[in-house]
């Protein structure tokens, strides 16, 4: 039996909760040591691997390092990464380091050196940099008057193809200087074009390969001159997700030599190791959420062909051919992953690795086939770097990026599965309480996945996002539901949610909730909601139409009102193939009763609503609708955080930290302590000087 809660149940039943409890402010506190509890500032200093590339003889892997700043003791911005490199016997060698920022780490064609992009003290934009393996100083080999943004070196190692948006033009610079620089919303857009370059050539040698629309997602054949690229209508983010299409141009040419009709999104592109095939994740149509299906065409031209149609438990994420017959690919199954291989035509399927271990989430492969790195994470760990020799029984984790997470207590994380109210499976992930009690019932915050079309793996789940293992420290339950609509289960799975927004993919979660509590774990009077983006739309729903069965809610980026938002999001067509099916004006009772300020009458559940004041995918309109119809009432504990420069996600260090301490702080207060009026809107934020802020586990020993 469900305990339902009264009207005023904020002041009456946590005031009972609250006897003998000592609430504090101060975030850093804890029932226990915080030198071995993770506490928001620990999870701000987290360092992630971003990227693997393993050298093409396999002895070595290249990886980005995610550094996150110490926004108290730097200037605050977004994560520093790293260039490093690590060796199959062991040791890591560090190559760029300190505060720098790098990205799409390659290696030389000939494996004596390493590429990336980065924007360094004297360049005005970012530019292509290339380091010895040997050492010494990274030297700029390719610039350009706008920023490089993503590039691929020929199979010779003479040419190098890049992407960078199309330069304004010296009259328009001039008027932008003079004030004269309107947004002409959607019209102004510049496109993204390609350019062929001999390394360190001076710049104006480049030579543009004229071709319609938008580029990006650029490859190389390792046979000729042909280069594998997609091509959207403009660069609108919309156009990006919805109508990029895969083509094959000459790069001595610059002509088009096939186009592909991809039916749906488009992910990884691969190319056979004879150039004879190229691969594609895709969409399985225009209305699937998400580019699961491997599909490969003749270099030729012709049709791309789904090689695993019978494949329906889950998406493939990555691929990379291993000769010229056979594809190595990645696939989410369910809240695991696993490394397989596939024949040209699809007749052998086999398991490399099989599901369970640690969340593989990228691969790359060595030039004969026989060594996979693999970018991956665990229960224990974020992402890091791992080695597959063929033959060996399991990837070897290489890299330990946060050695101190050894003398950290972590709570159980376990997979649950239960049975909607109409039947369906669902499943999640459960983090238990820390030095959970056997008979006691626990405070549970439901943290729900954005996308919807994305999903939770097992593997590590504590983020700024997430409070994870920093609640489960505090004696909270947390659950992570891959409701229905989720991606990991195939293409079927992915769309049940569409045309039904907020309807029975947010009912998965109350069955989720009603099944910890008939488990005996969960207090029902005491249940939190979060998540961000369409996660945060499910917290606004739960703080509205489902009111009576949560006592707190934190809602980031989250949707309030789906008539406003379908006109003000940079997404429009996503939203109509793949959410709603529908137009507005198709239904406008549809879009008006899947609103949550459609049911503000029915809110009780105080609500910390978190939003970036510079988010193009929804509106932060979308946050101040839902404040003001629930700040004019009165009748509910809300207050309203804007992130200035931060849009749909939070990527400065000091914004990121104020979202995981007061996001923590709301659901802690009217959880586990005194409720009532909301706690200060200041927050008293741990210190960690720079200094003790150092990772001593990256070795910089010489292999």
């Amino acid at each position: 039996m469900i305990v339902r809660r009264s009207t005023l149940w904020w002041n009456v039943v946590s005031l009972r909760r609250s006897a003998g409890f000592l609430f504090t402010l101060l975030l850093g506190a804890s029932v226990q040591s915080a030198q071995d509890v993770f506490t928001p500032d620990h999870v701000a200093r987290i360092r992630t691997v971003k990227s693997v590339a393993i050298s093409p003889d396999g002895t070595k892997v290249a990886y980005e390092l995610s550094v996150p700043r110490n926004p108290f003791d730097e200037t605050d911005g977004p994560a520093w990464s790293e260039l490093h490199v690590a060796h199959r016997a062991g040791g890591i060698r560090s190559y760029v380091t300190g505060q720098t920022n790098l990205s799409a780490v390659a290696w030389t064609p000939d494996g004596k050196g390493l590429s990336f992009l980065a924007k360094r003290k004297d360049d005005e934009h970012q530019s292509i940099y290339s380091i010895e393996l040997s050492g010494g100083e990274a030297r700029r080999i390719v610039s350009h008057p706008t920023d490089i943004v993503e590039y691929v070196w020929s199979p010779d190692g003479k040419r190098i193809a890049y992407l960078a948006t199309q330069a304004v033009d010296e009259e328009t610079r001039e008027l932008e200087g003079k004030g004269f620089n309107q947004i002409i919303y959607e019209e102004n857009w510049r496109p993204v074009r390609i350019w062929i370059i001999h390394p360190e050539a001076r710049e104006e040698d480049a030579r543009l390969i004229e071709h319609e629309g938008s580029a990006s997602s650029l490859h190389w054949s390792p046979v000729g001159s042909k280069l594998a690229v997609t091509l959207s209508p403009t660069s609108l983010i919309d156009d990006q997700i919805m109508r990029r299409k895969l083509h094959l141009l000459d790069a001595d040419e610059g002509t088009i030599l096939a186009r592909f009709d991809n039916p749906g999104k488009i992910g990884k592109i691969a190319w056979s190791t004879d150039g004879a095939h190229v691969a594609a994740v895709s969409g399985a149509d225009l209305n699937d959420p998400f580019a699961g299906r491997l599909m490969v065409a003749s270099s030729k031209g012709g049709l791309l062909t789904d090689i695993m149609p019978d494949y329906d438990l889950g998406h493939i994420s990555d691929i990379v051919w291993q000769d010229a017959e056979t594809l190595v690919f990645l696939a989410y199954e369910g809240v695991l992953s696993f490394h397989g291989r596939v024949s040209l035509d699809g007749s052998r399927i086999e398991k490399i690795v099989p599901l369970g271990g640690p969340v593989l989430r990228r691969l790359s492969l060595s030039e004969d086939g026989s060594t996979a790195a693999f970018l991956a994470d665990s229960p224990k760990h974020p992402r890091e770097v791992y080695y597959l020799k063929e033959g060996d029984d399991a990837p070897r984790r290489l890299t330990h990026s946060n050695s101190w997470f050894s003398g950290m207590q972590m709570a159980l994380q376990e997979v649950v599965r239960f049975k909607a109210r109409d039947g369906l499976e669902i499943e999640g992930l459960l983090i238990r309480p820390l030095n959970e009690e056997e008979g006691v019932r626990y405070p549970l915050i439901l943290n729900v996945h954005g996308g919807p079309d994305s999903h939770y793996s097992h593997g590590w789940l504590t983020s700024y996002t997430s409070p994870g293992q920093i609640a489960a420290a505090r004696g909270f339950a947390i659950f992570y539901p891959n409701y229905r609509g989720s991606t990991g289960r195939g293409v079927r799975f992915s769309k049940h949610g569409q045309a039904d927004s907020a309807g029975k993919e947010f009912d998965d979660l109350i069955d989720a909730v009603d099944h910890l509590i008939g488990t005996g774990l969960v207090d029902s009077d005491r249940v939190g909601i979060t998540g961000g983006s369409y996660g945060g739309y499910a917290s606004a729903w739960g703080a509205t139409y489902y009111s009576d069965r949560f006592a707190a809610a934190v809602m980031a980026a989250g949707i309030s009102n789906a008539i406003s938002k379908v006109g003000t999001t940079d997404i429009p067509y996503e939203m109509f193939l793949v959410h709603h099916r529908k137009w507005l004006w198709d239904d406008w009772e549809y879009f008006l009763k899947r609103s949550p300020i459609y049911y503000v009458n029915r809110a009780r559940t105080p609500i910390l609503i978190l939003h970036g004041a510079e988010d193009p995918r929804v509106h932060p309109s979308q946050a101040m609708e839902l404040y003001r119809h629930l700040k004019v009432q009165g009748k509910v504990p809300v207050r309203l955080v804007l992130y200035r420069g931060e849009g749909h996600a939070n990527n400065r260090a000091a914004s990121r930290l104020d979202r995981s301490s007061r996001t923590l702080r709301w659901l802690e207060h009217y959880l586990k302590g005194p409720g009532g009026d909301p706690p200060s809107y200041r927050i008293e934020y741990e210190r960690t000087s720079a200094e003790t802020a150092q990772e001593p586990g990256i070795s910089t020993s010489k292999y």
